[in-house]
């Protein structure tokens, strides 16, 4: 279901009836008919089937049986690994024209389906309703941001300066390869879905692995690149335990870079494995911030007050911005 309006996190408002009214509807639906379901990994193309299962439940009430998951082993993992590898020369020569129009296909999804993504995601995550709703759009917005960057910048082939008349001198975006995707539980859609977004648009291919609590919102995310008709091996999901799936995306010497966002030990992993081959490898890791508020003599007290608290206590303190001191 889409909404006729835009929603930011800036513009939503808990006053506003149409949004409310369309959300209530939404989250109906998401509880009659959209519960229940297995949902699968996707290898090379395929829906793919663990032969052990995790089995979610709502942190709302832990009788909602959300989705039962697969619980993949390290050969999955490594299956997922050698897929993208297999497909990274085709998609590097893919024009990056043919990668922003897929791009831009998956934010018009996600944007004609954000009601139905954000009630799945309040009842797995516990967020408000405008929070999901904001996150969902958000994604949106960052898939469309580097859709944007892309075309503004032509791609990012640029002719360069040259000596003389018989040199042509230029440069050359170039995918890395196998990019991995390792997202959070907090912001399940948007840590996912822009990665995911600004490596594939760039020509690398992907394994994405969402968090073990977020098993369905991390399926509804991989689903929408799953089925936008991106070549075999492009785009691949794992789920399973980080001690064995996250840990093959660790270590396999096949994959060429990290995004990770989540814990310090495991984000600390991920630098020295990066540092730790033939040759160092690129790697994105955040791992939480202890950001501090500083009020000044000159503050509104009553207003800092209030900023300082819901800083630190909205989303019950589960963002990288809140305030921790």
């Amino acid at each position: 279901m889409a909404l006729k309006m835009k929603i930011t996190y800036a513009t939503m408002s808990a006053d506003n009836e149409e949004l409310q009214s369309a959300f209530d509807e939404a989250f109906e639906k998401v509880k009659s008919s959209m519960l229940g379901v297995e949902v699968p990994m996707f290898i090379d193309g395929e829906k793919v089937y663990a032969s052990e299962k995790s089995i979610a439940y709502s942190p709302i009430d832990t009788r909602i049986h959300l989705c039962t998951a697969q619980k993949g082993a390290k050969e999955h993992a490594r299956a997922a690994v050698d897929a993208a590898k297999k497909a990274a020369k085709g998609w590097a020569a893919t024009p990056w024209q043919e990668r922003v129009a897929i791009m831009r296909r998956i934010a018009d999804t996600i944007s004609d389906n954000s009601l139905e993504l954000s009630a799945i995601m309040v009842m797995e995550v516990g967020k408000s309703r405008l929070e999901a709703l904001g996150e969902v759009e958000e994604t949106a917005d960052l898939l469309r941001y580097y859709a944007d960057a892309m075309e503004k910048n032509g791609g990012y082939i640029r002719e360069l300066g040259k000596l003389s008349d018989s040199e042509t001198n230029m440069s050359v975006l170039k995918p890395f390869g196998v990019w991995v995707v390792i997202s959070p539980f907090n912001f399940p859609m948007a840590l996912s879905g822009a990665p995911i977004c600004a490596a594939l648009i760039t020509g690398n291919t992907v394994v994405f692995k969402g968090s073990s609590t977020t098993l369905y919102t991390g399926w509804k995310t991989a689903e929408l690149f799953a089925e936008a008709g991106l070549p075999d091996g492009v785009f691949n999901y794992v789920s399973g335990p980080g001690r064995t799936v996250g840990q093959e995306l660790q270590d396999n010497p096949d994959i060429a870079g990290w995004t990770f966002t989540g814990s310090y030990d495991v984000g600390m992993q991920v630098a020295r494995n990066a540092l730790a081959g033939r040759y160092p490898r690129p790697a994105i890791i955040e791992m939480g911030g202890k950001n501090p508020t500083i009020v000044s003599r000159n503050a509104d007290l009553d207003k800092a007050a209030t900023g300082v608290a819901r800083s630190a206590f909205g989303l019950d303190g589960q963002k990288c911005s809140a305030c921790s001191r």
